[in-house]
C-alpha cells in the first residue's frame, strides 16, 4: 500500500507539473514550517505513570493562521501528520479561507481510556504543545478519536495556562462555551451540497443508491442527511460492522443509536429486520451509483479499485484513494470529486467559529448553513471552471482543485515575499 504521505507528495507534484511550478518553489511546498514532536506522560486511574507520544505540524502559513484537527489514534505517526498537515493548506486555499494548514495527533486508543485519563491525556497533550498554538497562530479542531468535549478540555486548559478565557484557541466545541451552530454535520453537510450540485443537472441526489464506508462524525452524518433529502443509502459500515438493505437503511436511526453510545452491531441487534451483515470490501465495491469513503486514508488503492462499481466516488475521509488507485479509475471513467473539496464543510465552519469567536457574535445555524452552502457551491464552480465535466479526461476534480489550492498558496507567498 502507498504511504499517505507519499500519495500526498505524488498528488502535488502532479498538480506542480501541470501548472509548471518552479523547482524553488516546490522545495518550499513540500518542506514543513513546524514539526513538533513531545512524549509526556499521564496518571492513570491505577496509580501508573504511562507516557504519549503526540505531533504537532505545520505546513504553511502563507495565507494565514494554521488551522487542522488532533487526532486520538493507535496508528497515528509522524509522516500522516505530516500528509493531513499538507492535505489541509490545499483544502483551506480551495474554499478560499484564510487559514494555512496544521495536523496534530497523540498515539492512544481513546476508548481504552477513561473519562478522567481522557481529560488527562488532552490536558497534558495541549500544555505540552501550548507554545506553538494560539488563536491567531494555529487553532486545532476535533478530527478522528476527539470530538466537542475535548475540544473543550483543550481550550480550558490553554485559557488557564494564559488567565483568561480565549474560546478562538480551538474549533468544534459545545455551543455553550463558544462553538458554532451547525459545526458538528458541517462536514457531511458540506458533502451533501457539492454533490447536490454536481448532480442539479441530473435531477439531484433523491433516489440515489449510495454506499458510506465510515459511520462516524463525517459519514454518519452524511449518510443521515443524504436519507433526508431523498437518496437511498443501501450499505454503511464502521469498523467492526458492515451493513446492506437493498432498499435503503434507516441512516437517521442508526446515527442517532450510535451517537447515545451504540455501534451499528448493536443497532442490528435491535433491529434484526432493518439490515443485513456483509463483508467491509462489499462496501467499497457496492453497484451503487455514488460511493462515499468516509473512514480513514488509503482504501482505495491498485488492488480494489478495479472492483469499484459507483459511478461516483465522493471523498469524505482525508485521502482515501492511493495515487495508483487515482489512475485506474480515471482510467475506468470513475467521477471522482476529491477530499480537499468534499470534505471542506468542516475547516469553512470551523472558520466561522473563529470569526463569531473574534467578534463576540453568535450566528444562528440557518446563517451558518446558507454560508456554508455558499462557499461550498463557490468552490465546486471554481474546481469545475479549471476542469469541465465534458473535458474528455484532460484532467481530474482533483488535478483542478490541487491547481487552485497550490496557486492560491503561491500566490500569497510571492505577495508577501522571503523575510528578511
Amino acid at each position: 500500500m502507498e504511504p499517505v504521505l507519499e500519495t500526498a507528495m505524488r498528488q502535488f507534484h502532479q498538480a506542480a507539473d501541470r501548472i509548471e511550478l518552479r523547482d524553488e518553489m516546490r522545495e518550499l511546498l513540500t518542506s514543513f514550517k513546524t514539526v513538533y514532536q513531545t512524549d509526556f506522560p499521564v496518571n492513570m486511574d491505577n496509580g501508573s505513570t504511562k507516557v504519549f507520544s503526540g505531533y504537532r505540524v505545520h505546513h504553511n502559513s502563507a495565507r494565514g493562521p494554521m488551522k487542522g484537527g488532533i487526532r486520538f489514534s493507535s496508528i497515528v505517526s509522524l509522516d500522516e501528520i505530516k500528509a493531513l498537515a499538507m492535505w489541509m493548506t490545499w483544502k483551506c486555499a480551495v474554499v478560499n479561507v484564510p487559514f494555512g494548514g496544521a495536523k496534530g495527533g497523540v498515539i492512544c486508543d481513546p476508548g481504552t481510556l477513561s473519562s478522567s485519563e481522557l481529560q488527562d491525556l488532552t490536558r497534558r497533550f495541549t500544555s505540552e504543545i501550548a507554545p506553538i498554538i494560539g488563536p491567531d497562530r494555529d487553532i486545532p479542531a476535533p478530527d478522528m478519536g476527539t470530538n466537542a468535549q475535548i475540544m473543550a478540555w483543550m481550550m480550558d486548559t490553554y485559557s488557564m495556562e494564559q488567565g483568561y478565557t480565549i474560546p478562538g484557541i480551538v474549533t468544534g466545541k459545545p455551543v455553550a462555551i463558544g462553538g458554532s451552530e451547525g459545526r458538528f454535520e458541517a462536514t457531511g453537510r458540506g458533502l451533501l451540497y457539492v454533490l447536490q450540485e454536481h448532480l442539479a443537472a441530473e435531477g439531484g441526489v433523491r433516489d440515489r443508491t449510495v454506499s458510506v464506508q465510515g459511520f462516524g462524525n463525517v459519514g454518519g452524518v452524511a449518510a443521515k442527511l443524504l436519507c433526508e433529502a431523498g437518496a437511498r443509502v443501501q450499505y454503511i459500515s464502521d469498523v467492526a460492522t458492515a451493513l446492506h438493505h437493498p432498499e435503503g437503511i434507516d441512516a437517521l436511526a442508526a446515527f442517532a443509536h450510535v451517537q447515545a453510545g451504540g455501534t451499528l452491531r448493536t443497532w442490528l441487534d435491535e433491529h434484526p429486520n432493518a439490515a443485513e451483515e456483509v463483508a467491509h470490501e462489499d462496501v467499497l465495491t457496492a453497484d451503487v451509483d455514488v460511493l462515499v469513503p468516509a473512514a480513514v486514508e488509503s482504501v482505495l488503492t491498485e488492488h480494489n479499485a478495479g472492483d469499484v462499481r459507483a459511478k461516483l466516488i465522493i471523498e469524505g475521509a482525508n485521502g482515501p484513494t492511493t495515487s495508483d488507485a487515482d489512475a485506474i479509475l480515471n482510467e475506468r471513467g470513475v467521477m471522482l470529486i476529491p477530499d480537499t473539496l468534499a470534505n471542506a464543510g468542516g475547516v469553512t465552519v470551523s472558520y466561522f467559529e473563529w470569526v463569531q469567536a473574534r467578534q463576540y457574535l453568535h450566528w444562528s445555524e440557518e446563517q451558518v448553513n446558507a454560508e456554508l452552502r455558499r462557499v461550498m457551491t463557490d468552490a465546486y464552480h471554481n474546481v469545475i471552471s479549471r476542469c469541465p465535466l465534458n473535458s474528455g479526461g484532460m484532467c481530474t476534480q482533483r488535478e483542478a482543485a490541487q491547481w487552485i489550492g497550490v496557486e492560491r498558496v503561491v500566490e500569497a507567498i510571492e505577495l508577501r515575499g522571503i523575510f528578511p
